[in-house]
This record gives structure tokens, sequence and C-alpha cells, in this order.
């Protein structure tokens, strides 16, 4: 692993190492280009992850301070939780589901297809799909992503079963075991998918892609990764001419360093990217970096979310098997006459006992509650996921008077449900139970959305400068040097998972920066 001085201005400085950070520093390692990646939490891997919910929780999840507000249910039942995220190296993806969707056309051109809809801020993004399908083809084949390049699906297990006999009923066609970065069959030196269950904790088999076992393992063989874990980075500097200089940060000790960079990219999800933005305000930038548009921390998006579970006259012990493996995709059209815009997926979920718990019915309890315990064995489950409308009040702001453990100050997540968000989760909730009951449910529970796992928008992609935050390549349009890495620059947010498209757009930002340094253009 490379050893970058902390006085060397000519490497690329990444902040966050998920699948927007580790993915870039990958792809720009291979390419001979010094990357200094700064990761806020430790390192783990598949011998000390923990096949235990609340264990786990506690030692890959992103825990500080932060506040809410907004009318989201969200803020009254988990105020200090607004999203279920990691602070450890791989970031995110070492919690994901692996769930691997490309966006479709129409997504990339909501404002076109969809007009105007009040209250939304909607915008058409400034690329499409046939921009991005040469790098979705290398970020699936980089992912191992089933269904893809001859890669076979992987298995359906029970709760997957029970979904597809609801949804072949009621005349779905397209129900499958969806499209995974798990491996199926042992692929890059990883071996298949055992089946533990435990996907949310960390992959103890290294069957799911995470950047924590190919990135950044990849990004270290070519000697040009400086991987430093427990670095929180509080703020970005710049010179008199407005480019950014370096970043300075605080290791596990609580100890200060400024590292200086030629290019940084910040990859710290919606929340911690556009907060760091707006923490690095000066005279120069009075509103924060890359804030020209007013438009950092706007547009917060969060997917509209919940989930159903049924239980059942005989067991279906939903937990084992692949966590999401199963999918109904026929919702994800856009179609108003449901009375809504955009569309949503079906998947499959399991959590443990102690998450539905705290999930099922956040501070219920009585006779319903504990039936739904006792029949757990018994229980199936799904997720909706689908596409909600960006809002310029939904936001992240520095709070004006909370501090974290560093005495900077924590982000506010605000967040109210569009209209259009609260037709579609209950459509959503009908169709759920709908399979659940034509597969023969004697119980049906509606369950509110948890804290956010998919967090977007705050940075948003725009033509124009005026209009948003980052460009086409996630390049600042007020700072050439400065970019955007991760979900943040979505202009919108799809149905879809976005881990993929994530990836996709790092390798495609790669490219660019690459090109940019070797033209001398940055």
């Amino acid at each position: 692993m490379a050893q970058v001085d902390m006085n060397d201005d000519s490497a690329v400085v990444v902040i966050g190492s998920g699948a927007g950070g580790g993915t870039l520093s990958n792809e720009l390692c291979q390419k001979g280009i010094k990357v200094v990646l700064l990761e806020a939490g430790q390192r783990e891997n598949a011998s000390t992850f923990v096949n235990d919910e609340w264990s786990s929780f506690g030692q890959i999840s992103w825990l500080d301070k932060r506040t809410t507000s907004g009318s989201w249910r969200v803020s009254r039942d988990f105020s200090g939780l607004p999203a279920w995220i990691c602070k450890t190296v791989g970031g995110s993806t070492t919690h994901w589901a692996g769930a691997s969707l490309r966006f479709q056309e129409h997504e990339f051109k909501v404002r076109s297809q969809y007009g105007n809809i009040d209250g939304a801020n909607l915008l058409d993004w400034p690329i499409g799909l046939k921009d991005l399908e040469p790098y979705y083809n290398r970020a699936e084949d980089k992912m191992g992503v089933t269904r893809t390049h001859g890669i076979p699906g992987l298995p359906g297990n029970n709760n997957f079963k029970v979904m597809y006999a609801g949804a072949k009923k009621l005349g779905y066609q397209n129900v499958h075991t969806g499209r995974m970065a798990i491996n199926s069959r042992a692929r890059d030196g990883r071996p298949h998918c055992r089946q533990l269950g435990f996907c949310f904790q960390g992959c103890k088999m290294d069957a799911k892609w995470s950047t924590m076992n190919t990135e950044i393992p990849q990004a270290e063989k070519t000697g040009n990764l400086d991987l430093r874990p427990g670095s929180h980075v509080l703020k970005i500097e710049h010179d008199d001419s407005g480019k950014v200089t370096g970043v300075v940060y605080a290791d596990s000790d609580g100890n200060q360093h400024m590292q200086k960079a030629r290019v940084v990219c910040v990859a710290g999800n919606s929340i911690e990217t556009p907060r760091l933005l707006l923490n690095s305000e000066s005279s120069k930038y009075p509103d924060g970096l890359a804030n020209s548009s007013g438009q950092v921390g706007r547009n917060y998006m969060r997917h509209m979310t919940g989930s159903v579970y049924a239980t059942f006259d005989k067991p279906v012990h939903m937990w084992r098997g692949t966590t999401m493996a199963g999918i109904i995709t026929d919702e994800s059209k856009h179609d108003t006459s449901r009375g809504f815009a955009g569309g949503y997926e079906m998947e499959t979920l399991s959590i443990g006992l102690p998450f539905m718990a705290a999930f099922l019915n956040p501070g219920g309890w009585g006779r319903d509650f504990c039936r739904a315990m006792d029949n757990y064995a018994n229980m199936a489950g799904m997720w909706l996921v689908g596409e909600d409308m960006p809002q310029e009040s939904n936001r992240i702001t520095v709070h004006a008077t909370e501090k974290d453990q560093y005495g900077m100050p924590v982000p506010n997540v605000h967040f109210d449900d569009h209209p259009n968000d609260i037709a579609m989760r209950e459509h959503a909730f009908r169709q759920g139970r709908a399979v659940y009951e034509a597969a023969g449910a004697n119980a049906i529970y509606p369950v509110p959305p948890y804290p956010s796992t998919h967090n977007l928008g705050t940075c948003r992609m725009s033509a124009k400068a005026s209009d948003g935050v980052v460009n086409k390549h996630g390049q600042t349009h007020d700072i050439d040097n400065l970019f955007i890495s991760d979900g943040s620059q979505f202009t919108t947010g799809a149905a879809e998972n976005p881990t993929l498209t994530i990836v996709t757009l790092a390798i495609r930002q790669a490219d660019y920066i690459a090109d940019q340094m070797s033209a001398k253009a940055i």
C-alpha cells in the first residue's frame, strides 16, 4: 500500500470508501493515479463480522449524532437515526442486500416524461440510459451481477416461493430472484453464496460484492492507494482562486491533519456529503462549497418505502437464504392511471426477531403485536421501494447549535412525504397485501418506513449551473477540481435500488478525471 505525504499535492483525495468512493479509488489506482482514501470508520472483514443483528448494528453502523425534522414517520419513530447506513471500510456496501438494477430510460427524463407535478422540483438528468449503458456493462461484470453476462440467478428461498406463488396468481409476469451482486457460483476468487441469511451484517462468506472485499484490495495491489481508516473529514480547504487544495481530517485519536490534494472527490453519502460542503464555508464561499445555486443539501430523496409482512399456517423460515433475492418488477412502470407518477418494486426482505420487534410497529404493543411475534417462524416479508419526488424543502442543513464529537455542526435531515409518495405507498401496500392474500396468508402487517437506506440527491446533477451542484461527470459547476462521487449527485431517484448506478457513475467519473488530469485541465 502506498504512503502519500501530507504535503503531496499530486494525489486525488477520496472521502468515503463505499460504492462510489471505493470504486472510484480502485478505478483511478488501476490507471496509475495516486489516491488517498479517507474513511471515517474502521476496517472489518469476513472474519470479524458478527452474525447477530444488534451486535452488528453497533459494529458497522453510522451512529454519529444527527437530528431530524419534518412530518415523515422516521422523524417520530427514530429521531436520532434518520439513515441506516455504515461507518466502516466499504461503507454501506458491507450492509446492502445486493440488489443491482439498471434505471429505466424514462427515469432519466422525468421532467419531460411526468410534466409539472405541483410541489416537486423535477429536473431531467443531463445524461441518459445510452450514455450509461457501456458503464452499466462494466459495473455488472465487475460486481458479478446475476442474470447478466451469463451469470445464473440465485436460488429462491421459501420467502421467495411464497411471493412467487401469490404474484403469479395475481397475474404479475416479471417475478424472479433478481439481479444480485452476490455470487451464484464461485467468481473472482470469491465463493458462491451459502445462503446464511445475514446479508445486512456483512457477508462472512465474501460471496456478496463490496468495495471492502473487491475494489479496495485490488487498489492496494497496485501500490497506488493510501487507505486511512478512522479518518473523519471535517473541512475541505481552498486557495485564493477558489480551487480546492486539500482536506482537514481527524484521526481515531482526535488529532487533526491536513492532507493536500490535486483533486478532491466527496463520497460520504447524501447526508454527510452536503454537510461537509456546508461546513467548509469561507469568506469566498459563505454559503458553503459548490453552492452558488443554493442547491447543496436540497432535493433530499430516500425512496418511497414500506414493508408488508404476512403470516401463514405453516412455517416459512424467511430468514433462511439470501435476504433480498426475490423481486416483482411489474409496478416499476410509469402509469398515472394508478393515481401517481413513477413506479415501485416489490422485493423479498427478511429481518431478524430483534429488528422485527423494533420495526413492525415502533412503540407498539398488545395482543396483535404479540401474535405477530409468536408467528415469526410462519412469516414472509417484502420491502416496497419506489421513486419519491425531489422537493427543495426536503434538505440537509447544518444545525445551529448541536455539535458532533469534533465540535462541528451536525446535520439535520428534514423530510416531508410528497402527495405522490403517499399515493404510491398506499397502492404498494394494497398490492403487497394482495400478493400475500393470493398465497393464502392468515394475517397481514403493513409496516411503516425504516430509517433510510437509500439516501439520494442533495448535490444533484444538472445541465445548468443554476439548477444543481454538479455536471454530467459529477464535477462541481463552481470548482473544477472538486467532485461528488456518490448518490448525492442523483437528479431524481428512479424506482430501482441505487448502488449499481452509483458504481456505474464512479467508473465513468474515473475515466473523466484521468482524462482531465492527463490534459492538465485539473
